[in-house]
């Protein structure tokens, strides 16, 4: 038996493969700015968790800023709802789904309070 190759069945298959290499790198490309913006994500801050903040003279810095996405980070991989992200000095209690701090303590407020409603904490 002879199978005959026509001119248009070869061109089609490096149409094919060609097409797939385009779909491919469109798909690398989406993925890499889907990734681009997960890590833009900003996190919130309600206007409570604001009035706290500067009633209690907690700075918000851009490095404290970075500190809270990333715990967002975290605790969405994790699956966490609401966290408690602290450090020795400061906490803040975060809506990951929404990536909105709910309201923040400084470290005199830590020594005697209760943290309820939480799923997570992490460690600034």
């Amino acid at each position: 038996m002879i199978n005959r190759i026509t001119r248009g069945a070869g061109a089609g298959v490096n149409t094919n493969q060609a097409a797939q290499k385009a779909t491919a790198k469109q798909q690398g490309s989406f993925g890499a700015l889907l990734q681009g913006e997960f890590q833009k994500q900003q996190v919130n801050f309600s206007k409570h968790a604001m009035t706290r903040a500067e009633e209690r003279g907690i700075e918000l810095t851009p490095s404290l800023m970075e500190k809270l996405a990333g715990s967002v980070e975290k605790a969405q991989e994790k699956g966490a709802k609401n966290i408690l992200a602290f450090d020795a000095t400061q906490a803040f209690i975060i809506n990951v789904p929404y990536g909105r701090v709910i309201t923040t303590m400084s470290q005199d407020e830590m020594k005697e309070n209760i943290f309820t409603n939480i799923d997570g904490a992490v460690l600034l």
